[in-house]
């Protein structure tokens, strides 16, 4: 077996001359230009830190574990369930978390990301911060049957649905030409972000991981689209969208592992039409989530979630907190649109007395609306808890 055994690689240019795919991709990039050009850098830090918590929910469920955004948070603060059970999922979402932070921290270019042992170190950041017992895997009669090895490539053949991924033995050298193949400087404009998307197949076909493929391929796939150019990416989050069609997510992924059906099916050893529909759904997916974060944090629409979050403090709609004066929404606005407010502006803008304005601000800080880095360090705007279904309805549960 070889890296050939899964192509083709990309839909070629005559079938995507044919497709949707091309515009698709450049509708995209063009979306997510436009998101990023609406964000002040520091918006756009804050946002990207707090869908983190979106972004571990939506993939783990996809996996099976539905612990809920109130959950992830609670054990952000420490606070976990008194079931074992529960508990592990909650350690399981912060690791995704843990994970999505370590990328944001490296000095990643493409040639670390696109590499076998960049990939292992996802996998392995990953469950080093999973418990131990969620390492076990189990068959349909509860025996453990395999155990992870955290960054390490399966050691045993595995069955995925109908799919039989390539043996153990074959991973290593076929996660080296899976990394040389879908590096991104090998295509050029619109087919860069077709190969990502292609790539998210081909790298589950080849399931390299006893377990964790999923997560670390969504991880990777996000990795990757930022890096080539989508700089938006982490504002918007791709698994909301993937998980919000989690069947149909992995019903094409099931399909695109079909092998080439005739003369009329490309010309590789899997299915070319097959391999179109996959990046055609994970595109859609993709403009679906930029298009909603885009509506959302169009400045007059935001201007009026945020009064209707300071609203709904002064009707008494937020549970557990007091009243905000009104000119906490332009404050916060003004916040939002600059990714800080200098503490003198805020005072100025408030039209109060100063020992007035700096005790609102103190609410505001106190209450997770505004930031600090320090007693004189400028304000920076906040999502907390309270303010999200206001903020971005409809972005978790409740």
């Amino acid at each position: 077996m070889s890296i050939l055994d899964i192509t083709p690689f990309i839909p070629s240019d005559a079938a995507l001359a044919k497709s949707e795919l091309p515009d698709k991709a450049m509708r995209l990039s063009t979306l997510s230009a436009k998101l990023s050009g609406q964000l002040s850098t520091i918006t756009a830090e804050t946002l990207e830190r707090h869908m983190r918590v979106a972004n571990s929910y939506y993939s783990n469920l996809i996996e099976g574990n539905a612990t809920r955004p109130y959950e992830i948070r609670a054990a952000q603060r420490g606070e976990y369930s008194s079931d074992p059970a529960k508990r592990d999922l909650q350690q399981e979402s912060l690791a995704h978390m843990d994970v999505q932070r370590w990328l944001s921290e490296q000095s990643l270019d493409l040639d670390t990301l696109f590499s076998s042992e960049f990939i292992q170190n996802i996998h392995r950041v990953f469950y080093e911060n999973v418990p131990e017992r969620l390492w076990e895997l189990k068959n349909s009669q509860g025996n453990v049957i395999d155990v992870v090895v955290p960054g390490q490539y399966r050691q045993a053949l595995v069955e995925v649905g109908r799919h039989i991924p390539p043996d153990a033995e074959k991973l290593s050298d076929l996660m080296t030409g899976f990394c040389e193949t879908f590096h991104p400087d090998h295509f050029q404009g619109d087919r860069k972000l077709i190969a990502i998307m292609a790539a998210h197949h081909r790298f589950a076909w080849i399931h390299p991981f006893s377990d964790g493929n999923g997560r670390v391929g969504r991880l990777f796939t996000d990795a990757a689209l930022k890096l080539t150019g989508l700089d938006s990416t982490g504002a918007w989050c791709l698994s909301r969208g993937l998980a919000r069609q989690s069947s149909i997510y992995k019903s094409k992924l099931a399909a695109a592992d079909a092998p080439r059906k005739g003369d009329f099916d490309g010309r590789g050893q899997l299915s070319e039409s097959a391999l179109m529909n996959f990046c055609e759904f994970m595109l859609d997916c993709a403009i679906d989530q930029v298009s909603y974060i885009s509506e959302l944090l169009d400045l007059a629409s935001f201007r009026k979630r945020i009064n209707g979050y300071v609203q709904a403090r002064n009707d008494g709609r937020v549970k557990g907190l007091g009243e905000l004066k009104s000119i906490a929404s332009i404050l916060l606005h003004t916040a939002f649109v600059q990714g800080e407010l200098e503490r003198s502006q805020a005072i100025e803008m408030s039209g109060m007395s100063e020992r007035t304005a700096r005790r609102m601000l103190g609410q505001l800080k106190g209450e997770g609306l505004l930031s600090e880095t320090s007693t004189r360090s400028p304000l920076r705007w906040e999502i907390p808890e309270h303010a999200e279904p206001w903020y971005f309805p409809e972005l978790v549960p409740a």
